[in-house]
This record gives structure tokens, C-alpha cells and sequence, in this order.
């Protein structure tokens, strides 16, 4: 009976801590807000798996990789044994005929082929070709020109016509107004002494100043003091009244509400978008594809981003982003938000590199320093046009959806946003209860010891 009782309290002593073990491990976990499971593409992000395991397997060896609608990383690949690779990295393999190296070297042959406004073309890694879109203002001839050249350019190209008219997104109704014409603000950025709108180019060369009540009068909101376009189409628009910026970064998405922008990527093919502009407000959609080329006519511009969002005049500038994240600006497109269409914007990273600015991060307080390193120098200046198959500048954004203020409102994320509740209070449950296992074993042990003393003093006084 006395080994009973011993291998009891030896039993739940050992599965108490187990029971400790357990839980603790299960609360790390979910502070570390990262779920359960082995998968390897569950611990990172989508986008992160994918650029890394195509810069380790090389651009002769995948074909591109995206974002499939279950969320999960998709990487192309040219051969069995790297798509083998690809499943070890936890991602989903497709196995594709034409490498990146020669999607990009077809589309570099159409960069090279005399211009015609109102074609594009990008890289399209689900159907393995570069996509060749001419809009209804290429005329036949044109067309049939722009056909020779993707011949020439390999089998990779498909031609595809495609409705609207490829445009700037200027000229429509937005409280940034310009003597030139009407946009959108995008992100708020600064270099450590002055704080700018990071915008579209093509909303105004350098000099030109900005308004937000009818263009030419009221107080002035600032003037654009660097940018680049054709080529890309990025500018900076330095605030120039003080009570235009109030120190926060946010994105209006509607009914009074504001998203604080925290930093800035590469979006990943697939990955759904939001898209905020003064004309149309808050659209959504999915990114299509990357290192895309428009010939508008107002000049070529490289390197952006093609998606699904619809976009209308007076949208230009204005920001792409998602869960809070800068991706791009608003450069142009077809359509319209009644049918629908392709929009472009220029990467947001590779223009804050070039300008040597940053984020304004919009969880901190108005006026709190960012703790990044010092700023340039020198103003931001105008740089040349970037080439399209270099791969994107890294750098921090945040944001406004119009050419007034932000409105206020950004504040750090919820808890739950970071915090897995059903693993933690399941930890803190099963603590609990190894916990009260630990405490009956000691009180079990406690009392045998004091019943052992009562008995042997009880002994020692009787004799």
C-alpha cells in the first residue's frame, strides 16, 4: 500500500512538470506570434521564402515565384531537382519551361525595339511569358510592328490587346492641386531636417507648387524640390506651412478611419493590395506583376508594379500598401472603377532609396524622433531613371490618401494582433494545473512528514 501511494505521488509529480514544461512552451509560442506546425513557409513570410530560394537556386534555374490564393509561397522552377529544393524550403513547386533569365532577357529585347505609346509589357510567372499589351490608340500598323518584335524577342512574348487607353492618373477632382493639374499625396516621408509628400512625377516637375483649396490660392501646402519622370515616376513635395503636417502618417480607408503605415516593401506577386486616392478612396485587388514598362505618351517609365486595383484620374500619387506596409504609388493605368482595368505604381522602396528619405513611422507620437540613422546631408535630388531588372532599394514608409494632413488617429497594433490568445490561455491553463499537481504532491508529502514526527515523538514520550 505505502508503494502505491509512492509510485502515485512520483506519477503526478512527473507529469506536473512535464505539464509545466509543456505549457511554458506553449505561451513562448504564442508571445512569439508565430503558429504551430513544421512547415517551414508557415515560420516566414510568403514573400520571404520566395526571394530567398529563388536567389539561392539562381535566375537559370526559376522561372519566378508568387503568392498562391491559399496564401502559400509558389516558386517556378526550370527542373525536378529544384523544385525538390523548393518543397524542402516549404513552398509549392511549378515546374515551367522558360527561365527568369530568359523572361528578362525578352523583355530587355522589347526595351530595346523603337517605342510605341499606349503598349506595356511585364513578367507574368504564373503563365511563364512576358505579356505584351497594346491598348485601343495602337493602331494596326503598330501593331503589327510591336507582333515582329516579340517574334524576334522569343517564345517566351504573347501580344494581347487590351481596352481603355493607358494614362497618367491626372486632372481629376483631389485637394492637392497644382497649376499643372490635381493628385493625390502618397506617403509621408523625411530626411531628418524636412519633412516631404512622397508623390508621382508626373504630377509636377521640380518647382512646381501645391495647393489645397483651388489650385493657385489659399495657403500653399508645399512645392515638389525633387523627381524623376519618364523612367520612373516618383517625386518629393516638401511641406512648406507648418500647419499642413502635424507629425502623424496615416491612409484614410473610409468612415473617419486611418491606418498607420509602418515601413515599407517589395510586394509579391499574388499578395492582395489596397490602393487609397482622393478621387475614387480605398480599392482593392491583387498584385499581377513586377519590373512592368508602360510607353505612355507623355514618356516610358520602367520598373513598376502591375495589379488588378482600378484607379481614376486624380488618383495619381496616392499610396499601395497592405497590413499597413508602404508598396507603391500610384502611376497610371486603363479603366476605371465602374469596369475595372491594370494600374501601375512605382515601387515605393527604390524611390526612397534613390531620395535618400524614410518613413515617417505613424505608430509614434507626433514629434518623436525615428530611430533610424542620421539623414543625408545634402537635399534630396533628382536621380536617373533606374533599371528596371536591378532588383528594388530597401527603405521605411508610411502615408496620407490625400493632399491634406493625415488625419490623426494611427496607434501601436492590438495586442491580439500579435499575440496567438487560444495557445497562450491554453499554456497558462495547463501551468495551472501542473502547478495545483505540484501543490497536492507537496502537501501529500508535508503531511506524511508531520504525521512521521507525531508518531516518533509520540514514541519517545511513552517510552
Amino acid at each position: 500500500m505505502r508503494h502505491a501511494r509512492r509510485t502515485l505521488r512520483r506519477a503526478i509529480r512527473s507529469a506536473a512538470v512535464g505539464g509545466l514544461l509543456c505549457g511554458a512552451l506553449m505561451v513562448s509560442d504564442a508571445m512569439a506570434g508565430e503558429p504551430g506546425g513544421s512547415d517551414a513557409a508557415v515560420a516566414r513570410a510568403p514573400g520571404e521564402v520566395v526571394a530567398d530560394t529563388m536567389r539561392w537556386l539562381g535566375p537559370a534555374r526559376t522561372a519566378g515565384g508568387w503568392t498562391g490564393r491559399d496564401g502559400r509561397p509558389v516558386v517556378a522552377v526550370t527542373d525536378q531537382e529544384a523544385a525538390a529544393e523548393v518543397r524542402r524550403a516549404g513552398a509549392r513547386a511549378e515546374v515551367k519551361r522558360h527561365s527568369l533569365r530568359e523572361l528578362r532577357a525578352a523583355a530587355e529585347a522589347l526595351g530595346r525595339a523603337p517605342r510605341i505609346t499606349g503598349t506595356a509589357w511585364s513578367l507574368d510567372y504564373a503563365a511563364n511569358q512576358v505579356t505584351v499589351y497594346a491598348d485601343r490608340t495602337v493602331s494596326a500598323a503598330d501593331w503589327d510592328r510591336m507582333s515582329d518584335t516579340a517574334r524576334q524577342a522569343g517564345e517566351a512574348v504573347r501580344m494581347r490587346r487590351t481596352a481603355g487607353e493607358f494614362t497618367l492618373r491626372l486632372d481629376g477632382g483631389a485637394p492637392m492641386l497644382g497649376r499643372t493639374g490635381r493628385c493625390s499625396a502618397g506617403f509621408n516621408v523625411t530626411d531628418g531636417r524636412d519633412n516631404f509628400v512622397l508623390t508621382a512625377g508626373h504630377c509636377g516637375a521640380v518647382g512646381t507648387p501645391w495647393f489645397r483649396t483651388v489650385r493657385g490660392t489659399g495657403r500653399p501646402l508645399g512645392t515638389t524640390v525633387a523627381g524623376t519622370f519618364p523612367g520612373a515616376d516618383f517625386a518629393l513635395v516638401r511641406y512648406e506651412d507648418p500647419a499642413a503636417f502635424d507629425g502623424t502618417n496615416a491612409v484614410e480607408v473610409g468612415q473617419g478611419r486611418t491606418v498607420a503605415v509602418v515601413g515599407a516593401a517589395d510586394p509579391v506577386v499574388g499578395q492582395r493590395v489596397f490602393r487609397s486616392g482622393s478621387t475614387t478612396g480605398l480599392r482593392s485587388g491583387r498584385v499581377t506583376a513586377l519590373g512592368a514598362t508602360v510607353n505612355y505618351r507623355e514618356g516610358t517609365v520602367t520598373g513598376l508594379i502591375q495589379t488588378t486595383v482600378c484607379a481614376e484620374s486624380g488618383d495619381s500619387g496616392g499610396p499601395l500598401l497592405a497590413q499597413g506596409v508602404a508598396l507603391g504609388i500610384t502611376s497610371g493605368g486603363n479603366g476605371d472603377c465602374t469596369q475595372g482595368g491594370v494600374t501601375f505604381f512605382q515601387p515605393v522602396t527604390s524611390a526612397l532609396s534613390r531620395l535618400g528619405v524614410r518613413i515617417i513611422d505613424g505608430r509614434l507620437p507626433p514629434g518623436t524622433p525615428p530611430s533610424t540613422s542620421p539623414s543625408p546631408t545634402s537635399s534630396p535630388t533628382a536621380v536617373p531613371s533606374r533599371d528596371p531588372s536591378a532588383p528594388a532599394g530597401g527603405g521605411t514608409g508610411g502615408g496620407a490618401a490625400a493632399g491634406a494632413p493625415p488625419e490623426a488617429g494611427p496607434a501601436r497594433p492590438a495586442v491580439t494582433s500579435i499575440v496567438q490568445t487560444p495557445l497562450l490561455l491554453t499554456g497558462l491553463v495547463v501551468i495551472g494545473v501542473s502547478l495545483i499537481g505540484l501543490g497536492a504532491v507537496r502537501w501529500l508529502l508535508t503531511e506524511r512528514a508531520d504525521r512521521d514526527e507525531l508518531r516518533t515523538s509520540y514514541a519517545q514520550s511513552w517510552g
